[in-house]
């Protein structure tokens, strides 16, 4: 396996929204239906708005107003005394129409008699990144963001079942209000999270309460696929139901339909995805640090001090199998990982996947006594295995993540739900992967100076019209040069203007926005490299920021050399300390609706549990420890106009010579090389601490890439200005 394999984005998908709501080649079952085709507001895609004042007219435009007239049979529709910028905007928002999609689903519903139908974004290991098979919230809904659940109600009060009606929702965070808006049509509510008075759990119970009181008290059910949400999710969703439903008439219950509804309509609009099982690859010693058999010992001694002497896991997010098992995949676009299952048992050791795998893996596996079965074969091994264990008395532990279907296929065993012990096994980079991560940063750091530089030079220099997503794709045609790149880490986000304030943003293949030199640009990506996987995020300028953009970059930089420069506690969390990189922003009464920060893989997944930098609660549960590696990513977003965000990857370190009675401190070191934006810098608003911090990262910066570059070449040229002592 050389690369990641790069699956086509959802713009190839007949009928698929893309990330910003761009559809393409809508089936016959959606055709004729509308289609939202809105001109954005000071948007940044037409080609009139980069004209600059006095420019000349360059060879690539008089080209583009040629074609454009040919297109038109030969008859030019502008002007004589219209510039040559002046043109239509061509950027467009589009949504797919979820009407008869909608309408196939309430059927499913009314065959299973419900009432509520939820459809999570999540695949079966609980995967917040998704094949394009798993895909089901973006077909039913149109959202294509990573996250959020989708909620379909059918009227039970509507007897008329060629029309079942009802109501929908969409529910998802702050990072993506904006493209959610865009994206979903007019059957859709978005609910937001952190926002609005009830949760998507407490929409679903109330829908369902009514009907029942309705009707007299009959059961109202909600359904959802048991391999698609948490045993833990289920038992506070079931708690839930049991407080709305307690002193009253309704009735309202919680089941699992084995066969996914949305699986069973998709053929009707669409061509179905199929899973890709690619080959697998084996990580070497040089990259993985340690042995199988030396990881496997360290787990099973933990669960056994842990949980008086028990013997049996079943693990199932699939960037814990790769890892314990040193083994990586190509599955899941941008994630290393492949389709499994793994349960350790004593001295035993089962996987199940239908990947292949050569000989060389076959050798691995059969050394380290690894036995191999069918993907499927998962459910009837654990109901067995449920009642061997019954008989023998013994303990199977599961992650406290796992699937309603694991627990429900365990019935009749000892069950105990914990942390995955290898979620936080390798969370803490061994000296190995730390070493590979720096190695790993500065060959990205690399690519991206090339990539500035050019980028620059093409659209000052040269005055050539770029868009957003060429402009994503020159990246990583820049990044394919580097010595076991293996992949992007995520699709990358190239905005310009406008763009860059939705968080998530993506641009698509097909009328991408125009790069405006004249409005921040701002370009979050990271790449797969044997040695590791990067992050990072710039903000840029290409020519002349307003007082205001520099003000709130220097803001949010401030932020970010906060966090970096912080000595700590051991047992600290990134839940106490995501207010210090947001103080600065605050006191303008400023902020940002993300998390600061997350933990990053080791040639894995790029968003990595359990640690994290942010407002959530559940990240007080883990602290930061010595080993770990997270970004620091604060932000700031101006809806319409533009957006900042800073990310670095920090490694947590001994604070050497720091303790408090027993207790050590820890810092951070910023690992990633590449240079903040001189321009949007004001050096006024920063202290002389703030000062010294980046002049000598920009100083190391200089030392570690400049000798990959060419003297006389742009790059070099672009570091040296852009490094030069604040």
């Amino acid at each position: 396996m050389s690369t990641v394999n790069m699956r086509p984005s959802l713009a190839s998908i007949p009928g698929t929204a893309t990330a910003t709501g761009g559809a393409t080649g809508a089936p016959a079952h959606d055709s004729g239906a509308p289609r939202n085709f809105k001109p954005c507001a000071n948007c940044t895609c037409s080609y009139g708005q980069l004209s600059r004042k006095g420019r000349r007219s360059s060879v690539l435009l008089k080209q583009i107003a040629s074609r454009r007239q040919s297109q038109m049979g030969g008859v030019s529709l502008r002007p004589t005394n219209e510039s040559i910028y002046s043109t239509d905007s061509i950027c467009q928002i589009k949504s797919i129409e979820t009407s008869n999609r909608l309408a196939a689903l309430r059927k499913q519903m009314s065959e299973h008699e419900l009432c509520c139908y939820i459809i999570p974004s999540e695949d079966e290991h609980q995967s917040e990144y998704v094949a394009q098979a798993d895909e089901r919230r973006a077909f039913i809904s149109g959202f294509t963001g990573s996250a959020g659940v989708a909620c379909v109600t059918r009227d039970l009060l509507n007897f008329n079942t060629d029309k079942p009606e009802g109501k929908a929702i969409l529910s998802t965070d702050g990072r993506y209000f904006n493209q959610a808006s865009q994206e979903l049509d007019y059957n859709w509510s978005l609910l937001r999270q952190g926002e609005d008075p009830v949760t998507w759990q407490q929409w679903c119970i109330n829908e369902a309460f009514e009907m029942s009181l309705a009707l007299g008290g009959k059961l109202a059910k909600i359904g959802i696929d048991p391999r698609l949400i948490s045993f833990e999710q289920v038992k506070v969703f079931e708690a839930q139901i049991k407080d709305k439903c307690e002193e009253s008439n309704a009735k309202v219950e919680l089941v699992p339909v084995k066969q996914n509804l949305v699986d069973k309509i998709w053929s009707e609009f669409d061509t179905v995805p199929v899973r890709d099982l690619n080959e697998l690859l084996l990580l070497e010693r040089d990259f993985s640090g340690e042995c199988f058999k030396s990881k496997r010992e360290r787990l099973m001694e933990t669960i056994s001090k842990k949980n008086h002497g028990a013997q049996n896991l079943v693990i199932c997010a699939l960037d814990e199998i790769c890892w314990l098992l040193n083994l990586r995949g190509s599955d899941i676009e941008y994630n290393p990982v492949f389709f499994a299952y793994l349960l350790l048992s004593h001295d035993e050791t089962f996987l199940f996947t239908d990947n292949p795998f050569d000989d060389k893996i076959q050798k691995y596996l059969t050394e380290n006594n690894i036995q191999v079965e069918s993907y499927q074969n998962i459910w009837t091994f654990l109901s067995d295995r449920a009642t061997v264990l019954a008989e023998k008395k013994e303990t199977i532990l599961i992650p406290s993540n796992s699937s309603w279907e694991i627990v429900r296929k365990l019935h009749g065993s000892h069950v105990k739900r914990i942390q995955s012990p290898v979620e936080v096994m390798k969370a803490v980079k061994n000296q190995t992967e730390l070493q590979n991560a720096h190695s790993a940063q500065v060959k990205d750091a690399v690519a991206l100076v090339q990539y500035f530089s050019w980028l620059e030079d093409q659209l000052v220099r040269q005055e050539k019209l770029i868009d957003e997503y060429k402009a994503a794709q020159k990246l990583t045609e820049i990044r394919k040069t580097a010595k076991n790149y293996m992949g992007n880490s995520f699709e990358t986000i190239s905005s310009t203007g406008a763009n860059a304030a939705v968080i998530h943003y993506a641009p698509p293949e097909e009328n991408s926005s125009m790069i405006d030199p004249s409005k921040i640009y701002l370009c979050d990506s990271g790449a797969q490299f044997l040695e590791g996987t990067t992050d990072i995020t710039r903000t840029m300028h290409f020519t002349k920021p307003t007082e205001e953009e520099i003000r709130n970059y220097t803001l949010v930089l401030k932020g970010n050399l906060a966090i970096e420069r912080l000595v700590f506690p051991e047992g600290t969390s990134g839940y106490s300390i995501d207010v210090i990189a947001r103080q600065f922003l605050w006191q303008h009464g400023l902020d940002y609706k993300h998390g600061t920060g997350h933990g990053v893989g080791s040639f894995l997944n790029v968003h990595e549990g359990p640690i994290g930098i942010g407002f959530r609660p559940h990240l007080a549960n883990s602290p930061l420890e010595k080993g770990n590696i997270i970004t620091n990513e604060p932000g700031f977003y101006k809806d319409g106009e533009y957006g900042i965000r800073i990310e670095n990857e920090l490694e947590v370190k001994q604070a050497e010579g720091l303790q408090f009675g027993n207790r050590k401190f820890l810092r951070f070191e910023n690992i990633t090389m590449v240079p903040y934006c001189r321009k949007l810098i004001n050096p006024h608003m920063l202290t002389p601490e703030e000062k010294t911090t980046i002049n000598e990262y920009h100083a190391r910066i200089w030392a570690t890439v400049v000798p990959f570059l060419q003297p006389s070449s742009i790059a070099f040229k672009w570091l040296k200005r852009e490094t030069k002592p604040l």
